[in-house]
């Protein structure tokens, strides 16, 4: 019985080509982009599970209290590790302090690469169940060793056995291979991690590291704090036990920002990242809920489209459903006859949608920032793919088989049921209102995500992105050399300044307290972010200044100086308008006094789409890390980096040139918004093309139903824009009433997403106006070229029947 369902289901597919190209297109579209989405939301799902103990590994966050305010991060002071491993033994499986990840040189025997690594303690590959090659996790107990990941080692090594071969960390730290594992999954927050080494060498190597461990600093929350909970314990219970440490150790300076220690569970580190005033609000699990929603409602169309054409069609299926209820088929019978034929539809469309799958993943992967894969092997994928298809032939056969099995025969055989009432068409039309009214959603939501990546785009940022590139460079060879190195690249002709700090021009790696002032309201709680330079890094990036001068060499007094930026001015209460007066005011910093000497326009260094931080900008005694230069206008950019590395293999000739266009860095921040605007770019283009498909069938339908009505109003004079006007207007109509009900929905959706961004665009009446406009016009594109075929057939044929 089953077999002849089938066989029947696929008579009635090629009697009707073109309904069923458009039903099986419909459904492809829709089912390829639900299995797109469907590995997107699995993949974030599964972030971090690569690690055998994730359900018991969290990382300390810290709260601290500023000025009303509540911040949490996973910046912790460094005696915290040593209160939870000595005092909560019992809690902790493992305890492990870690450097935040950073770019270093490893050579070996002549050649060197950056890598991105951590130093850790004692304990880190055993928490992150790191997958051993060659040799022991353990190893990190001595503090002369490093381990691998399994591409770096083959970087470094080629095909050497590297295990206890002897290498360089950024120069100077030398270092034994103990281990190499396999390289972490790209859906894990280390999978950059390149390699790891002890932070008992961290510590030895860097003065101020020494100094914060050394002296229990807990006002220093430069470090990472990682745990894996014991077996027996649970922990909500753990956390609250170690909430107060900081409160119970900290001194006075720290004690009136009301510290707090909080545990993250690694769950919850990618979904919900985001904090506001001391609550987890989320962060990307509303875009594992978007997409899901976008995914829902495209296979939705796709379904819709299916039931539209198959119940818009059953005037033809009436007399065979008559007849079938005649010699005695039950209901259930009919019901199971018309869902093979929607199960059938829908098997096609799935294997058609698996080879498109396949085909743009990698496309859909490099929009999207992953590495997925389709498991053809996990039986979980397999399984859930029939779940899949067996669902949408359910969802996509259901109204049309309980419609057309309804038929009474006795009505059905005489010829006097008819579809044509309010009663039948009143379903699909309200059917393609949803259609329209999701995608004309979409569609305005797609064009306000990409004015507010427009609108944050265009917001001055302080200085001149264009020309600069920065380098991270390790030792003190530049430092040593720096006007020797500067003298060199200006004879190049390739550069014109340069300039050192502690950062790059895209960060912001440090904030302190401890600053006073004078009218300072002695209850304010006083926060900046300092970024220590050299003379010249004014000169170099651009600073647009509104008052003062920047710093020079000429005056000895400006190492006891600051630049500050305008929202440190305002926060300060200095100037009022005249920003001039600012100028000479006394700054004092852990009561070492400071003279302001500039004032300048904010330079975002952060994300453009929040406020800017208040900044201070001071000389760096020791020079920093990152190296600022200014490439000559005119000057190829090609040619101007080769004379760089020539110049800088000149005086560090063992460590790589690396480098960074600050305005492609920049750029970096708008990512996460331009993945967003890409992907619902695509998914509101084929929502649209779903539903013209629906829409071109339904029209196409309805024509052919009214042939012979039209005949007869060309013979009594209609003309063909007159049969246009008549057989487009119903179908004007619904995508107008889809309008109505889209602008709302549209506008409160991105209204609320937009109020996340403390600096974000206004949601503009032409959006909503260009939607509507656009959608109006393709569909009328659509149901035209159907209208005007039978408008302009000719009536002698459309009659010669009757």
């Amino acid at each position: 019985m089953i077999r002849n369902y089938f066989k029947i289901a696929w008579r009635n597919l090629a009697r009707s080509k073109t309904y069923a190209a458009i039903n099986i297109g419909g459904l492809t579209a829709g089912m390829t982009v639900a299995m797109l989405i469907g590995l997107w939301i699995y993949d974030e799902c599964s972030y971090n599970k690569y690690h055998s103990n994730y359900p018991r590994i969290a990382r300390i966050m810290q709260q601290q209290t500023l000025n009303g305010e509540v911040n949490t991060g996973s910046n912790v002071p460094a005696p915290l590790f040593k209160e939870l491993q000595n005092n909560f033994e019992a809690d902790f499986s493992h305890v492990v302090i870690t450097s935040w990840l950073q770019r270093h040189v490893l050579a070996y025997r002549g050649s060197s690469f950056t890598k991105p690594g951590n130093f850790m303690s004692a304990g880190a590959a055993e928490m992150l169940s790191l997958k051993m090659i060659k040799g022991s996790a353990s190893g990190l107990k001595d503090p002369a060793t490093i381990l691998l990941s399994a591409s770096t080692a083959k970087a470094v090594f080629k095909h050497a056995d590297p295990l206890d071969k002897m290498m360089k960390i950024n120069k100077d730290l030398d270092v034994k291979v103990v281990g190499v594992y396999r390289d972490i999954p790209y859906n894990s927050e280390f999978h950059e991690l390149a390699f790891i080494a002890p932070f008992d060498l961290f510590v030895s190597s860097t003065d101020w590291v020494k100094e914060a461990v050394k002296n229990s600093e807990w006002g220093n929350s430069s470090f990472q704090i990682l745990v894996q909970l014991s077996k027996d314990n649970h922990l909500a219970s753990v956390a609250n036990k170690i909430r107060d440490i900081k409160l119970r150790n900290a001194d006075e300076n720290e004690l009136k920002f009301k510290p707090q220690i909080l545990l993250q569970p690694m769950s919850r580190w990618h979904l919900y990242s985001e904090w506001i005033n001391g609550h987890n609000v989320g962060g990307r699990i509303q875009f594992v809920w978007l997409f899901g929603v976008i995914g829902v409602f495209v296979l939705l169309l796709a379904c819709i489209n299916f039931m539209n054409l198959s119940t818009a069609r059953s005037q033809k299926r009436a007399k065979e459903v008559g007849i079938r209820k005649a010699i005695g088929s039950m209901r259930m019978q009919l019901v199971g006859q018309l869902f093979s034929e929607s199960f059938l539809v829908v098997l096609i469309a799935f294997c058609i949608s698996l080879v498109l799958a396949r085909l743009v993943l990698p496309t859909f992967n490099a929009v999207a920032d992953k590495q997925m894969l389709i498991p053809w092997q996990d039986p979980v994928f397999l399984v859930s793919g029939l779940a899949f298809g067996l669902l949408t032939g359910l969802v996509a056969g259901s109204y049309p088989a309980l419609y057309l099995s309804s038929f009474q025969p006795v009505k059905a055989l005489k010829g006097k049921w008819t579809p044509l009432g309010l009663r039948a068409t009143l379903p699909r039309k309200i059917l393609v209102v949803l259609q329209f009214t999701v995608s004309i959603t979409l569609i305005i939501g797609t064009v306000i995500v990409y004015k507010q990546i427009l609108h944050a785009k265009n917001r001055p940022v302080g200085y001149n992105r264009q020309g600069l590139v920065t380098m991270l460079v390790n030792g003190q060879d530049i430092h040593q050399h720096f006007d020797a190195v500067l003298d060199d690249l200006v004879k190049t002709g390739s550069v014109t300044s340069l300039a050192t700090s502690a950062m790059p021009p895209t960060e912001v790696f440090s904030a302190n307290v401890g600053f006073d002032w004078k009218g300072k309201d002695p209850g304010l709680q006083s926060k900046f972010a300092t970024i220590g330079i050299s003379h010249d890094f004014g000169k170099t990036v651009g600073w647009e200044f509104r008052a003062g001068r920047d710093f020079s060499k000429t005056f000895s007094s400006d190492s006891a100086g600051f630049v500050v930026n305008e929202s440190a001015v305002k926060f300060m209460g200095f100037g009022g308008k005249d920003l001039n007066t600012v100028i000479g005011e006394t700054i004092t910093w852990d009561g070492k006094p400071f003279k302001i000497i500039g004032v300048i326009k904010d330079m975002i260094m952060e994300s453009p789409f929040e406020p800017v931080k208040k900044s201070i900008f001071f000389i760096h005694p020791q020079g920093g890390r990152f190296i600022t230069a200014r490439l000559r206008p005119g000057a190829g950019a090609s040619a101007a980096l080769t004379n760089m590395e020539t110049v800088f293999k000149k005086y560090t000739p063992d460590s790589p040139f690396n480098y960074q266009f600050v305005d492609q860095e920049y750029a970096l921040k708008f990512a996460a918004e331009e993945r967003i605007s890409k992907l619902a770019a695509v998914f509101s283009a084929l929502a649209i093309l779903i539903s013209c498909l629906g829409l071109f069938g339904i029209a196409s339908f309805t024509a052919e139903q009214r042939t012979k009505e039209i005949g007869i109003r060309k013979v009594l004079g209609a003309s063909v824009a007159n049969l246009w006007q008549l057989l487009s207007t119903d179908f004007v109509i619904l995508v107008a009433v889809s309008c109505l009900l889209a602008m709302p929905i549209a506008w409160y959706v991105m209204h609320s997403w937009l109020e996340k961004y403390a600096y974000h665009t206004r949601i503009s009446g032409w959006i909503f106006a260009a939607a509507c406009l656009g959608t109006l016009a393709i569909t009328l594109v659509t149901v035209s070229y159907q209208a005007i075929r039978t408008a302009m057939l000719n009536p002698v044929k459309s009659l010669q029947g009757e």
